[in-house]
Formats: C-alpha cells, sequence, structure tokens
C-alpha cells in the first residue's frame, strides 16, 4: 500500500468547484418557473362589465389613378388638374387622414405621377403609396 509521504506538497486549488453552484441555479431557477404562474393570480379582483367594444376607426383609403395619357381619377372619378390640390387639401384636413394610392398606367409620363406627388405633399398628405400589379412569370 502506497501512502502519502511528509515529503510530498499538497496542490493547492484555484478553482471554484462550478457543480454545487450549478445544482443551486437549476433549483431556484425550478422554483421560480412554479412560482409565477400562482403569483399572476394570487390577487382575486372583481373586474366590472363593459359593453363597449373597442372603436376601430380605420381611415379609408383613397385612390388617385393616373392613366395613359396624364388623366386623374379620384376614386375612379375625372378630376381636372386645378380641382386635385383642393380635393387634396379637404382630404388632408380629415381625422383620421385618409391614405393616398397612386396607381400610375405604365406608359404614362413619370412628370404626371410627380405633380400628384408634390400636389398630395403640399396639401400635407402624409400616408402616400404606389399601387403595381405584381410581375407574372
Amino acid at each position: 500500500m502506497a501512502f502519502g509521504t511528509q515529503d510530498e506538497i499538497d496542490d493547492v486549488m484555484n478553482e471554484i468547484n462550478m457543480t454545487p453552484l450549478v445544482d443551486v441555479m437549476l433549483v431556484l431557477l425550478i422554483i421560480f418557473i412554479i412560482t409565477v404562474p400562482v403569483m399572476q393570480h394570487s390577487v382575486n379582483v372583481d373586474l366590472p362589465q363593459a359593453t363597449n367594444r373597442p372603436e376601430d376607426a380605420k381611415p379609408e383609403t383613397v385612390r388617385l389613378s393616373v392613366n395613359a395619357q396624364g388623366a386623374y381619377f379620384w376614386n375612379e372619378r375625372r378630376v381636372e388638374d386645378k380641382d386635385l390640390e383642393t380635393m387634396l387639401k379637404s382630404e388632408a384636413a380629415r381625422n383620421p387622414q385618409p391614405e393616398l394610392h397612386i396607381r400610375g398606367d405604365k406608359a404614362v409620363r413619370y412628370e404626371r405621377v410627380a405633380q400628384a406627388m408634390a400636389a398630395a405633399q403640399h396639401a400635407g398628405l402624409r400616408k402616400i403609396g404606389f399601387i403595381t400589379e405584381p410581375k407574372l412569370n
């Protein structure tokens, strides 16, 4: 049998044993996981009944179309250039402000679409979108 002798120097342990620490942390984690659902329902409150439904005030959408000849159409109705800005200003004053969807024909000059965008911006409309057709393969 070999026993340690007095001449051997014991090695000093410079590291912390992590196994007990991990065990304690896992036990604490399990305790918290079990007690959290119980804590949420620990206070009994008799809530009042409400008859109102939440009001979903979605702004309507205004479609401004520009055909191949450069004519403007406000929700399928022909609009003259001089009337366009006043119509845009009246829509910008509404609450909630409607979204403006610009549908430009692919053959129309970009200048006409840019004029419609500038008029909408000048009128104060904040939500402007472009409508396109998906490309088919």
